[in-house]
């Protein structure tokens, strides 16, 4: 529930204009508001009135979103706009660089620096300020030469703290990346001059028809499949911007040419399962993710991963999860239902996969431990348990793929239990 201040009518009141101002700000932040929904907007609000806190927000929510992942930059925007009267200090300390010892270091809030960019509508905060006073202070140097550069801040910038512009460039970024896989050895052979074993099959063949007289021995080789990816991908309240991105990354992974993946499988859930593979084979990014959002109608909601793993593997484990697939499981893990039951599924789930890898955002925490039940009893059947809230992170899957025995945070965890 989205907290709300108390709202008090000016001596002179220009709500209209204050309503369209607002609009103007959440479209700058990424909303898709004309001007019929302004116009909606402020005729919703005169007819529920603003003596109600609870009525004026919903009215205008019920006008500006229309989209879940809209949510949080729509409180974020109305808290800044219509409550924080030093709205435009924190917009500024968002969105000016901080000296390491010097300034205190304060994470921004899921949105906040969006919003903040918006409200400032592309004002630049270090060109709009005043040149400070010459000879007057301390005078600080600062080795630039030790900075990182932009881009490798932002491969390692958490997903949630992004503005608009970063998460355009995160994504940018993950275009380009591949996620490649070592081929898997068949049981099946195939001839090959200079095999490894022999072939007596097709050697006696030959030879009967020479005769019976063996003039050559026949060699052969195992052959060389690729295994197939599947994705499942938590798309509840706590993992709406990770699991955007991740997507994103799963769009160019699964149109990826001599990635080498057979076939790459993404699952969604929420309160229950989503398949979003077909969508996923449209090429234009935008779309598939446009279309998969379309058929996925628990973005943002509750989260039951006992029920929707049941699901998966009740419906879709044999079809998807032949000759050895590997499975990407996508969650934090904050699970209510029953421990008991999320753990068979889980290890069903690790029977089925040649690998099972899972991605937790919340392992961005220097202080993470397994407390929450959920978390407990998915860990043990899991092969590798790695952090996945930034493109690094991504970026070390490739390495994670083709190293069996790479376990991640996963041997320390269970050692903590």
């Amino acid at each position: 529930m989205v907290e709300l201040p108390d709202l008090t009518l000016p001596d002179n009141p220009r709500l209209a204009q204050n309503i369209t101002h607002f609009a103007r700000a959440l479209r700058k932040a990424g909303l898709p508001i004309g001007p019929g929904r302004v116009i909606d907007a402020v005729a919703a609000v005169a007819a529920a009135g603003f003596t109600s806190r609870q009525d004026f927000y919903w009215a205008l929510h019920a006008c500006f979103v229309s989209k879940p992942e809209h949510r949080v930059i729509f409180a974020q925007v109305f808290r800044l706009y219509w409550r924080d009267p030093r709205f435009l200090e924190r917009m500024m300390a968002a969105l000016l660089p901080a000296i390491r010892g010097v300034q205190e270091e304060q994470a921004a809030k899921p949105g906040e620096k969006r919003a903040a960019e918006a409200l400032l509508d592309g004002a630049n905060p270090q060109l709009d300020a005043p040149d400070p006073p010459e000879d007057e202070g301390t005078e600080i140097e600062v080795d630039a030469s030790l900075t990182i550069s932009a881009e490798e801040r932002l491969r390692s910038l958490d997903f949630e703290q992004m503005s608009t512009d970063e998460v355009a460039q995160a994504k940018r970024i993950l275009a380009q990346l591949k996620l490649p896989v070592s081929p898997l050895q068949s049981r099946r052979l195939m001839a090959a001059q200079r095999g490894s074993r022999p072939d007596w099959r097709r050697t006696f063949r030959e030879a009967a028809r020479r005769g019976g007289d063996i003039q050559f021995i026949a060699r052969a080789k195992h052959r060389t499949r690729w295994p197939n990816l599947v994705v499942i991908c938590d798309i509840s309240g706590s993992m709406s911007q990770y699991s955007r991105i991740v997507l994103h990354f799963l769009h160019t992974v699964s149109n990826a040419k001599g990635a080498g993946w057979a076939r790459v499988h993404g699952f969604t859930f929420g309160t229950r399962l989503t398949n979003i593979t077909r969508h996923l084979a449209t090429r234009d990014v935008d779309a598939a993710l446009a279309a998969a959002g379309a058929e996925a109608q628990d973005w943002e909601g509750g989260t039951r991963i006992g029920a929707c793993l049941h699901d998966f593997n009740r419906d879709w484990s044999r079809r998807v999860m032949g000759q050895g697939a590997v499975v990407l499981l996508i969650t934090d893990g904050l699970d209510r239902d029953d421990p008991a039951a999320l753990e068979r599924e889980m290890q069903r789930l690790q029977l089925s996969a040649r690998r099972l890898i899972w991605l937790n955002p919340l392992l961005r925490w220097d202080g993470f431990a397994a407390k929450a039940q959920g978390i407990r009893a998915m860990l043990p059947y899991v092969d590798s348990f790695r952090a996945g809230h930034s493109i690094a992170a991504l970026q070390d899957l490739a390495e994670v793929i083709s190293r069996p025995e790479e376990s991640g945070e996963k041997a320390r965890l269970l050692r903590d239990l």
